[in-house]
Parts: C-alpha cells; sequence; structure tokens
C-alpha cells in the first residue's frame, strides 16, 4: 500500500511541477490551460506526459515539451521522463479550467 501512496505522491509533486510552466502567450499555467492530458507513472517512477500545445505552429512547440521533460526530471523521485506530443483531440478552450477561464476573463 505505501507504494501506491509514493506514486500518489509523486505525481501530486509532478503536477505541482506542470502548473509552475507556463504558456509563454497565455498568463496560464499549461496544467490549467488543460494541456496535458494524461500523467502516467510506472512502479519504477518513469514518468509518461501525453500534452497538447494549443497549435500545432505554437512558437514554443519545440522549447515547452523539453522544458516539461527537464522539470519533471528534477524531480528527486522520477527515474525518467517522456513526454508526447498528440493532436488528437486537439486542444480547445473547453479544457480549460473555470480558473484559467476566470483569470482570462472568459467567465
Amino acid at each position: 500500500m505505501e507504494e501506491f501512496n509514493d506514486t500518489i505522491n509523486l505525481g501530486e509533486n509532478v503536477v505541482k511541477v506542470l502548473k509552475s510552466i507556463y504558456d509563454p502567450e497565455i498568463p496560464v499555467d499549461i496544467y490549467e490551460l488543460g494541456l496535458i492530458y494524461d500523467v502516467m507513472i510506472n512502479e519504477d517512477n518513469d514518468v509518461k506526459i501525453l500534452m497538447t500545445l494549443t497549435s500545432p505552429n505554437c512558437p514554443v512547440a519545440e522549447s515547452l515539451p523539453l522544458e516539461v521533460e527537464e522539470k519533471v526530471k528534477s524531480i528527486d523521485e522520477v527515474k525518467t521522463c517522456e513526454v508526447e506530443i498528440t493532436f488528437d483531440p486537439p486542444w480547445s478552450k473547453d479544457l480549460m479550467s473555470e480558473e484559467a477561464k476566470l483569470e482570462l476573463g472568459m467567465l
């Protein structure tokens, strides 16, 4: 059971890190923006993140996934981190959290 809690704690730490990364064009973190589709952590603490970008032509299409990978890898417990970009489903404003919509004056 302890191992399960460790995975939950690690997941929470990964989310905290993701919430510290901002889209350069929008003053909201990538987690609240809904760019993170999935965070998977196996028992070896290998992390895989499935994320999208606001558009395929996003100016940070190269650097943002690398930033995510580097920052998540910096968590002590994380062994490896792989970031996969997908545009299926494409990002839309509907994926944003209420907090992000409020921040951007969309509510």
